[in-house]
């Protein structure tokens, strides 16, 4: 009976180590950034944190991030030209943007371009978690 839930507990912790390596965190508002990444890491996830998009693309953590959460407006290079810089370069990460300034427009182009969510300030943990999902289904 003790190897049945031994076994039953390793297999939990199989699943666990079987999802993807990283989840960046891109968001120039240090309370949304941390809150964001500590939901992730919550949910079993490694999680990276990062106040702009130039300090994440010189982290090296591009080539393993599975998915990149991201503000849409940031001092410097906004979220959307962060995509379009990782699409230029090769790089096919699934990108989920949240904004505080929501425009259906700019929704509409995103979720066209590919993103897998496009979240207003301040989001339900459950819609994050929906978005993830989304984008670790794809």
């Amino acid at each position: 009976m003790v190897w049945a839930r031994s076994f039953a507990s390793a297999s939990i912790r199989d699943q666990r180590l079987t999802k993807p390596s990283i989840i960046s965190v891109i968001d120039d508002d240090e309370a949304v950034r941390e809150a964001t990444g500590h939901l992730i890491q919550s949910l079993g996830y490694a999680v990276a944190t990062f106040a702009s998009a130039a300090e994440y693309l010189h982290s090296g953590r591009v080539s393993d991030t599975a998915c990149l959460v991201a503000d849409v407006q940031m001092p410097g290079m906004s979220g959307i030209e962060l995509q379009q810089r990782l699409i230029a370069n090769g790089h096919q990460i699934p990108v989920i943007f949240m904004t505080a300034f929501p425009k259906e427009r700019m929704r509409v182009q995103l979720l066209s371009l590919g993103a897998f969510g496009y979240l207003r300030k301040p989001f339900s943990d459950s819609c994050l978690i929906k978005c993830l999902d989304k984008a670790f289904a794809a």
